[in-house]
């Protein structure tokens, strides 16, 4: 690596003195200045080589993690620096506020700044980070109490997927007692956030809408949903502050090595293949510096692809182990990145498709997956009034930048790291899918419809 390191260093200045003595401007419309490297890679004229970028610590962090240990940033002329944050708030502020030149994001996140719910700004996503990867988990008390409403398979163990229809009689249980049922996810416009309210909603629970005046979302609500960061999931449970969570890994198998809760159902079951976490800068910094974003974005696509490669998870799981990353042990961490998955202990099963950060077209910005969050922030009120169906299809495309994936995309292409088949031929949309927990059908060219098609939930 330090080869690499003195390499790019030398190139960086080469392509430094070149531009001082009348070199062509990245920012001169449609030109690119690029450089040769030892390797396979073409690098760009580089606007901003040195770069701080943020993450949370959980193992769908990991392209930014491959990118930077297996060079590939360095690949691209990029000095990048990657920072563990404190909360996903913290993350927000500081790459609108500037701190961070980009981070690991929410899906939501961006989606919610650009659409008028909490705090506003121009932020871009060029890269999705994974597929899945997430799961709901619940204290012992409360699975001893589900499992006597969940079917048996053949082998005795419990039928999966687990819907929330066992947790029904629990939460009665606690209402008739006069004590509110407590479950914790990560932030209002995550992922977490809207996967535990479908889980819920689809057996009839009520998990509240946003006001107002209530901008905690607990109006009308049978399960009382708070924020709790990631990292702190299993600590909050074992004090019984909370009865459950919905949280990315390593925080579920966590609970299950503590031996303090059980993992009923991951967010596989409840929408296969949906979208996960997001790589978000804002549209100032990709302005400005057009030939970065689609280098990071060049970087982050190689180490995706490095990740679904079979053979490789085992060196993925000792890297997300250190501390400057993810930090948990790295038995925990392999018990979901190796492809199985544990829900009541000792029930492992295998679980391929728990964390996907290629296949299927996992690093597309598909539209579709965008307008996904958008109604759901409608269905549950963050969105507080009805929009015509095609604001969210304009919203999204000001959020979601497949034009800047599919330029990196191509130039991997030409180097030789993608095939031309591994770019998808599409409008932005996926096709229509009823691979939900419930069996709902979603369109995101009827956005409407879809919103209006359950029962609990505003209706357009």
């Amino acid at each position: 690596m330090k080869n690499n390191i003195f390499k790019v260093l030398f190139l960086a200045v080469v392509s430094a003195v070149l531009y001082a003595c009348g070199g062509t401007s990245a920012k001169d419309a449609g030109s690119v200045e690029t450089v040769a490297t030892t390797n396979n890679t073409v690098q760009l004229e580089i606007e901003k080589p040195q770069l701080t970028f943020g993450f949370i610590k959980l193992t769908d962090m990991a392209p930014l993690a491959i990118a930077k240990e297996l060079g590939y940033f360095e690949d691209e002329g990029l000095f990048v620096t990657i920072e563990a944050q404190s909360n996903w708030k913290n993350v927000l502020d500081r790459v609108i506020d500037g701190q961070l030149d980009g981070s690991h994001m929410l899906a939501g996140q961006p989606i919610a700044a650009g659409a008028g719910f909490g705090r506003q700004a121009e932020l871009v996503t060029p890269f999705s980070m994974d597929l899945n990867g997430n799961g709901i988990t619940v204290s012992n008390d409360v699975w001893s109490k589900m499992k006597a409403n969940v079917p048996m398979g053949e082998d005795g163990r419990p039928a999966h997927p687990i819907k929330a229809d066992a947790l029904v009689p629990v939460v009665k249980e606690y209402k008739d007692a006069g004590k509110p049922f407590k479950m914790g996810m990560v932030f209002p416009v995550s992922t977490h956030n809207y996967e535990i309210r479908y889980w819920l909603a689809a057996a009839g629970i009520n998990p509240g809408f946003y006001t107002a005046d209530n901008i905690q979302g607990q109006v009308d609500a049978d399960v009382l949903l708070s924020v709790t960061p990631p990292p702190q999931m299993p600590a909050t449970l074992e004090a019984g502050t909370i009865y459950g969570y919905c949280v990315g890994e390593p925080w579920n198998q966590q609970a299950v090595f503590k031996g303090i809760g059980v993992p009923v159902t991951t967010n596989y079951d409840i929408w296969k293949n949906n979208p996960e976490k997001v790589f978000v800068m804002t549209k100032k910094f990709i302005d400005e510096n057009p030939n970065t974003a689609v280098a990071v974005t060049k970087a982050l696509i190689r180490a995706g692809k490095w990740l679904d490669t079979p053979g490789n998870r085992p060196k993925a799981v000792g890297i997300l182990s250190m501390p400057e990353y993810v930090g948990a042990d790295s038995v925990v961490i392999a018990n979901s990145m190796t492809g199985t998955f544990e829900f009541e202990k000792g029930d492992k099963r295998s679980m391929p498709d728990f964390n996907v950060f290629y296949r299927y077209n996992a690093t597309y910005p598909f539209y579709s997956d965008g307008i996904w969050f958008l109604t759901q922030m409608r269905r549950w009120g963050q969105i507080p009034e009805a929009k015509p169906a095609d604001w969210y299809s304009e919203t999204i495309k000001d959020i979601y930048r497949p034009d800047i994936w599919e330029k990196a995309a191509k130039l991997l292409v030409e180097e030789g790291y993608l095939e031309a088949s591994e770019i998808p031929e599409t409008d932005g949309y996926k096709a229509a899918t009823d691979e939900f927990i419930d069996g709902t059908t979603y369109d995101a060219k009827d956005p409407i419809g879809y919103i209006n098609s359950f029962e609990i939930g505003n209706k357009d």
